[in-house]
């Protein structure tokens, strides 16, 4: 158990996926999307990226496309994608509002999305032109339950 615990958190600390996953991890304060994105909210600023279920959905990504700084991007429609050994997937905006800054880490580390989902992963940060949009995500909670749902489904 000592071994596993050590092998994960070097894994984590370098960016890379080593253990298989059994659980998503979820973050209290942050907010969901269904097309599993997330968004962390500080006063009129956004960081947006995807989920550990998504990431973990996905496999091993090896490519983001990221949106340009100073694009505006609108909540529900894509801004870019993750390319995995898998598959493709497009990156949905849960807010709308204006690329400020752009995690170019990913585009030579785009492990970084395995390893770390809510922290070096994360994509773009925004500002933000409608914070009732918000009102439309969902919380921790309702987002754990929405994953169990969906798993069950498969």
């Amino acid at each position: 158990m000592a071994l596993r615990v050590f092998a994960s958190r070097a894994a984590s600390r370098l960016g890379i996926s080593l253990l298989p996953r059994t659980f998503a991890t979820v973050i209290g304060d942050l907010k969901y999307t269904d097309s599993h994105e997330w968004v962390k909210v500080e006063g009129n600023s956004a960081t947006v990226g995807i989920t550990d279920h998504a990431q973990d959905h996905l496999g091993d990504v090896v490519y983001v496309e990221l949106p340009e700084e100073g694009a505006t991007v609108t909540q529900g429609n894509p801004f870019g994608a993750v390319e995995s050994v898998k598959a493709t997937s497009d990156i949905n905006s849960p807010v709308s509002g204006k690329v400020v800054e752009v995690n170019k880490k990913l585009e030579d580390s785009p492990a970084l999305i395995n390893g770390q989902p809510y922290g070096q992963g994360w994509i773009m940060k925004l500002e933000i032109t409608d914070s009732g949009e918000l009102n439309a995500l969902m919380d921790s909670e309702k987002y754990s339950k929405f994953c169990e749902e969906e798993d069950a489904k498969h």
